[in-house]
């Protein structure tokens, strides 16, 4: 792939991508490369196809570095349920980077690459980038194709760019954002240039500041370098303004009932039979079925799928699961109200820095509480978008999260690169790098 782009340099062709290495989150199809999802249970499947973004990635002239650790079937917030072992943050390799995008993070962390693609169904995108100081985007739903990508939670995830600056992402997504007739989901407009509100001055941009989001739950330490984030963007000329979602807090229990549900019938195809782990000693097909799934998924997985069931279960649907898409429903009109108010929504991506590894994993609803500030987007489809913003404790990152309309992401991405113009916590490296 470096030479095909040396080539292409050479006769001329001057792509903003061609010859730039990229990585990718395990999750993603690539023909002829295993895709393990983070899994035993794919440990061995060899993808027959690429995924549209990497499709759109190749052509554009990227050059594929390789595939990237996970949360087993992304389901996580600390990259400590992978098959293959846990992802050590590059800031602290004692400390998780966050989930279920770990790797992704990790490695642009390091500086290992300068860029990776991960995929966000309740902040696995942008809850990394803030634990290990990058930029990371969660586009709108139906935006860039989820074709190729192995399902978690089918009307939740999204795929998107991970990198050093809000600009670096601007010109990831210029190429992997569009239409794709393959996904049922994927929304028809017109492409747009990403870069076009780089430049433009945030003078009069209203901000919005949710009191639900500066409430009891975050530390102090990431308090603080949020509110000296705020304080520099009103330098810039933006003013704040305060707004209300009123059903935010619903969104944690709306979520564990929503993306469980769909895992349960997404994750209901690995099964022993067609592909994938298969139990090597069983005594009938439904043994068969049982020991392939108890040994080929891990813990959270199985958490997961025993949640999604029981809610999906007859006499429980309307219970539960009904409800939760009502819930649903309500967040994203708060969303719609807030919006009549402001153009975008600013607070904390993760309620604390990076936590140390094993912390959290007898605790799963702890594990699930850093997600709070971010699941309530996946949940309305809206984009979002964390960035450095300063330090905290142990000397950890903190993100600022910019949450926009649907379809804002050009000036969601403008209003972050002002920030970075003026600030330099995205170019700020660990001293693990190289």
């Amino acid at each position: 792939m470096a030479r095909a782009a040396d080539q292409r340099l050479a006769k001329g062709d001057s792509g903003i991508l061609v010859g730039i290495p990229l990585a990718y989150k395990d999750i993603f199809c690539i023909r002829n490369w295993r895709t393990t999802c983070g899994s035993r249970m794919l440990e061995n499947f060899v993808a027959p196809y690429d995924a549209h973004v990497v499709e759109q990635l190749d052509t554009a002239g990227a050059v594929t570095l390789g595939k990237l650790n996970m949360d087993e079937f992304a389901m996580g917030s600390s990259n400590e349920n992978s098959y293959f072992g846990p992802v050590k943050n590059p800031w602290d390799t004692t400390r998780v980077p966050g989930g279920s995008s770990g790797g992704s993070a990790a490695v642009v962390a390091a500086r290992l690459a300068p860029a990776a693609l991960g995929t966000d169904t309740g902040g696995s995108i942008r809850q990394p980038a803030a634990f290990c100081g990058l930029t990371g985007l969660k586009p709108t739903y139906g935006a860039v194709s989820r074709y190729g990508i192995v399902a978690y939670a089918s009307s939740l995830d999204q795929a998107g760019p991970m990198a050093k600056s809000a600009e670096d992402c601007a010109l990831i997504l210029n190429s992997i954002a569009g239409f794709d007739q393959r996904d049922s989901t994927s929304v028809d407009r017109p492409r747009e240039d990403y870069t076009i509100d780089l430049a433009k001055p945030l003078k009069g941009l209203r901000i919005g500041l949710p009191c639900e989001f500066f409430a009891e739950g975050m530390d102090a330490d990431v308090r603080s370098a949020i509110e000296l984030a705020l304080a520099e963007y009103r330098k810039l000329g933006a003013v704040t303004v305060d707004v209300d979602l009123p059903n935010s807090a619903l969104s944690l229990a709306a979520y564990y009932v929503i993306a469980p549900a769909e895992a349960s019938s997404n994750l209901s195809r690995f099964d022993g039979v067609r592909y994938g782990f298969r139990a090597p000693d069983y005594s009938d097909l439904n043994d068969m079925y049982s020991k392939t799934r108890a040994q080929g998924f891990g813990a959270e997985v199985k958490r997961r799928i025993l949640m999604g069931t029981y809610v999906l279960s007859h006499g429980y649907y309307d219970a539960y699961y009904l409800k939760a898409q009502k819930i649903r429903r309500l967040i994203a009109n708060d969303f719609r109200a807030a919006f009549e108010h402001c153009d975008v929504i600013m607070g904390p991506t993760a309620p604390t820095v990076a936590f140390p590894l094993g912390d959290k994993n007898d605790d799963p609803v702890q594990m699930y509480l850093s997600d709070i500030y971010t699941i309530s987007t996946n949940l309305a489809g809206l984009p979002a978008m964390s960035i450095p913003c300063g330090f905290g404790k142990h000397k950890m990152p903190v993100g600022l999260q910019i949450i926009g309309p649907w379809f804002s992401e050009s000036r969601m991405l403008g209003v972050a690169h002002q920030y970075q113009q003026t600030t330099d916590w995205h170019t700020r490296m660990p001293e693990i790098s190289v």
